[in-house]
């Protein structure tokens, strides 16, 4: 599907293309094998690439390329054929605790909306969802796929501390906090795990496009993958998905 593209200066180095505003994965899909194009062509002016639920941004050098010339080449690679650029999207495999100890918010969610929390824990984890982008703080994923009966509305005062790693649900999203941070989402659980680390070689390990699971487990077994994450030798399980 071929879409129809706005492209805007976003300050003085920056060029940002929007797609329709609808958040789906055919959206998803077209923004990721542009990027991909636009990466492929290994652009000596191109200095980084972001996207969003329906745009992408690309910064450049100006010394080295103008505005209109590069809505120029942006339109010929739109247009080249897409089938030489092979996505190959992960499925990552995300534990989490949903103990009471970490879910403090989880016996609110579940009198709300009339339900046990073990069926909110099952709903949670049964779905598979995909990552659209990260954003907000470094390694922060933005999920779709969760349920409609999970859907809650953001609190409306916001915690000044939200733990690293806490699991949480913003309206119509779910995510998890790699860092200690303000927030005024639902917390219903906490994973053991690093979702983002500027010394690896690859700061986050998940992508726009990749899928993730969620999975139940104990407290002892938190405790144990905390203890191999602080080791360093703890390795989060994927597979490689549409081959």
């Amino acid at each position: 599907m071929i879409y129809k593209l706005t492209y805007k200066p976003f300050g003085e180095r920056a060029v940002l293309i929007e797609w329709p505003a609808v958040i789906d994965e055919n959206t998803l899909l077209d923004i990721s094998l542009f990027k991909e194009k636009i990466k492929n062509e290994d652009l000596e002016y191109i200095v980084e690439i972001r996207n969003a639920y329906d745009s992408l941004l690309v910064v450049y050098v100006k010394e080295l390329i103008s505005f209109r010339n590069i809505l120029n080449k942006f339109g010929e690679l739109y247009h080249q054929e897409k089938k030489h650029f092979k996505l190959r999207p992960k499925l990552w495999k995300i534990p989490v605790c949903y103990d009471d100890i970490f879910a403090i918010d989880l016996n609110e969610m579940a009198l709300e909306k009339g339900v046990s929390k073990d069926t909110i824990i099952k709903l949670h984890a049964k779905a598979v969802y995909t990552v659209y982008f990260i954003g907000f703080l470094p390694g922060f994923m933005y999920l779709g796929g969760l349920d409609k009966k999970l859907h809650t509305p953001r609190k409306s005062t916001p915690r000044l501390k939200i733990p690293k790693g806490a699991v949480a649900i913003g309206g119509e999203q779910t995510g998890i906090y790699p860092s200690e941070s303000p927030g005024g989402w639902n917390i219903i659980g906490n994973s053991p795990i690093e979702f983002f680390n500027p010394k690896n070689n690859i700061p986050c390990f998940a992508n726009a496009g990749d899928r993730i699971v969620f999975n139940p487990i104990s407290i002892k077994a938190y405790k144990d993958i905390t203890t191999l994450v602080e080791a360093g030798v703890y390795q989060l399980e994927s597979e490689v998905i549409g081959d």
